[in-house]
């Protein structure tokens, strides 16, 4: 392992931490440096983000900021999705993964270079 990697998967766990997005530096990371194809690089993305989903689940919800009634049918839906675009996923390859996930990065990149920024509310509705 090289210097880069760990950097990498540092950055991916803070970023997957502040609930932002690490996957994407992973992905990145694993395509572009790694040499990984795209359907591999996705692949263990998703691996990686279970127990970064298990230790959230868990920190939230002792802290009480999880509702349970709302987050059961979201899972449920979740993981039926999620099988759905694994087989999808298999179907498109990996040069057109590849692809789609430029474009994606691309599109959010846009609208977060011209959205306004909006004032954070309390839970009380305050800024």
């Amino acid at each position: 392992m090289t210097v880069w990697t760990f950097i990498a998967a540092f950055l991916t766990g803070v970023f997957a931490s502040l609930g932002v997005g690490g996957g994407m530096i992973l992905i990145i990371y694993l395509t572009v440096f790694a040499g990984l194809d795209q359907l591999a690089a996705q692949g263990i993305n998703l691996v990686y983000f279970i127990p970064i989903a298990v230790l959230s689940v868990f920190l939230h919800s002792r802290n009480g900021l999880i509702e349970w009634k709302k987050i059961i049918p979201a899972v449920i839906t979740g993981v039926i999705f999620a099988a759905m675009g694994t087989l999808a996923a298999k179907y498109i390859g990996s040069p057109g993964l590849k692809k789609i996930f430029a474009v994606f990065i691309l599109l959010i990149g846009l609208k977060e270079l011209f959205s306004k920024a909006q004032p954070i509310q309390a839970s009380d509705g305050t800024a």
